[in-house]
């Protein structure tokens, strides 16, 4: 046994295992960071047990049972790896200890909006990712021609107050979604919306366990148990399993969407092994791309529109979650910029690539990486590990598709409050903001939609301006998003600017 001297710590190693800990620390600078190798794997460990759920809800969420066509085990293979890659990227190229998976909030929107709502097929959504996502490359990269560092541009030109917006109004989007599949939330003919039939929940009613369930993450959440969401999901799916729960969400005769079991059932333990590599969305996405705009295909206004989202709230939504959590690893500097920003946005930009050449939604930043920094992650390591324990996903698709609707959707109101409390960081007091703030958040729920709530913010907040003489407080940007967002909606006869400009190119 022997001491090593390293500045600012000490290092205890036995042979090969020391030299290991020492070539991690070497690696990422642990030492210089103010760190320690152990704290940085307890760090990723603390991350991961976080934002595990991912592995649940995500391919859960995709494949909604069959109604998307996208088969669950590749979901969750493309969850898993999109993850692996992300945070493998972040870890070695920007070195900072921020995770990544497919975002909760875009995953809705691909599923219920673009998908189920509008229509579009499931390959041609993720076609839209992977344009989108090779565009954010193109804009996180200076050194690109034309393009590059519009990235930083956009971000800048939006008002902070929007940006914040678009952060909580997803999260009250997760949480009308989760409410409903918990049971809690059903349509109403005369109110559109209405609360559950509560006198019918009893100790085997699926609306009752999440309720009960939720509460209870909540209460671990608040004495900083790790790994709250998961504990909660389990405890949940134990339950309804055990008492072979009625999930209120799969049952058609009674409004549900009816695309899974109505009662939940035990998952055979027995089964478990290697998912397999993805039967039906591996290299979809590039086998649609020649689909759009073909004779009963997707019309390339609908793809740029879908596409044009997607690239919108991938951009605001992972730079605020970075700076956020930037800003508490202590990686943001007087001037509010980011360490590493350039490296960060690449890794993102390229998971996102990867995960829609494997069949996921976009790939983002997570907010839950907070709790790997307050357990004292510092570097890319921590990423590394939440990356590698992502993996353990691909052995366990029998357990993960036996979760029951109820227990899964519990994940997305949590999440949900956790992304409302960026709310209170908005100025109310600014009445030319408050309205363009407030629809942004409020019309995501309400229309099922992150677009019309992008979109009505930016031209809400533009209008004001224009009606308070202010048009000098706007810059270029803002009126170039004004005008291309209003075209979607506004437009002669009964098409909108977009499409009747399209169908004039012949392109519809």
């Amino acid at each position: 046994m022997s001491w090593v001297e390293i500045p600012r710590r000490k290092l205890w190693y036995n042979g090969k295992k020391g030299e290991k800990m020492e070539a991690l620390d070497q690696q990422f600078g642990v030492t210089a960071a103010g760190s320690t190798v152990n704290r940085e794997l307890r760090a990723g460990m603390t991350t991961f047990l976080t934002m595990a759920y991912i592995l649940i809800v995500n391919p859960s969420m995709l494949s909604n049972f069959g109604a998307t066509g996208i088969p669950f085990d590749d979901a969750l293979f493309a969850t898993a790896v999109a993850a692996f890659v992300g945070c493998t990227i972040m870890g070695l190229y920007a070195n900072l200890p921020f995770a990544l998976a497919p975002g909760m909030g875009l995953n809705a929107y691909f599923t219920f909006a673009v998908v189920l709502g509008m229509g579009v097929p499931w390959d041609v959504a993720l076609a839209a990712v992977f344009v989108e996502g090779l565009l954010f490359l193109a804009m996180s990269m200076p050194q690109i021609p034309v393009i590059g560092g519009w990235r930083s541009l956009m971000i800048n030109s939006i008002p902070t107050d929007l940006k914040i917006a678009t952060g909580a109004g997803i999260g009250m989007f997760l949480a009308i979604i989760g409410l409903r599949e918990m049971g809690w939330i059903q349509n109403d003919g005369a109110t559109l919306v209405n609360i559950g039939a509560t006198e019918t929940f009893v100790y085997d009613h699926g609306a009752l366990i999440s309720m009960v369930c939720l509460i209870l993450t909540a209460i671990l959440m608040a004495r900083g148990q790790k790994g709250a969401i998961i504990i909660g999901i389990a405890v949940a799916s134990i339950w309804g399993w055990a008492t072979e729960a009625y999930d209120p969400y799969n049952d058609f005769m009674a409004g549900g969407a009816g695309w899974a079991s109505v009662h939940a059932t035990w998952p055979d333990l027995g089964a478990i092994g290697f998912v397999g590599l993805p039967e039906d969305t591996l290299w979809a996405a590039m086998g649609a791309l020649g689909d759009v705009g073909s004779d009963g295909g997707t019309t390339v206004g609908m793809f740029l529109m879908v596409m044009i989202t997607f690239l919108f709230v991938d951009i605001f939504d992972t730079a605020g979650t970075l700076y956020s959590v930037g800003r508490q690893a202590g990686y943001v500097d007087e001037n509010d910029e980011l360490m590493n920003s350039d490296e960060a946005f690449t890794a993102d930009a390229a998971a996102t690539i990867i995960g829609s050449v494997l069949g996921t939604s976009t790939t983002t930043t997570y907010i839950e990486s907070v709790a790997g920094v307050e357990e004292g992650g510092k570097t890319g390591l921590t990423a590394i590990t939440v990356g590698l324990l992502m993996l353990t996903g691909l052995f366990f698709s029998n357990l993960f598709q036996n979760i029951p609707t109820f227990a899964a959707a519990m994940a997305l109101v949590v999440i949900g409050a956790m992304m409302m409390r960026q709310a209170a960081d908005i100025n109310w007091a600014d009445a030319e903001m408050a309205l363009p703030a407030f629809l942004t958040m409020v019309l995501m729920p309400f229309t099922y939609s992150i677009a019309d709530g992008i979109a009505w913010g930016v031209i809400s907040y533009v209008a004001i301006k224009i009606g308070m003489g202010k048009m000098d407080e706007l810059n270029p940007v803002m009126w170039a998003l004004f005008a291309f967002m209003a075209m979607f909606y506004l437009g002669p006869g009964d098409t909108n600017t977009i499409d009747w400009l399209f169908d004039l190119m012949g392109l519809l």
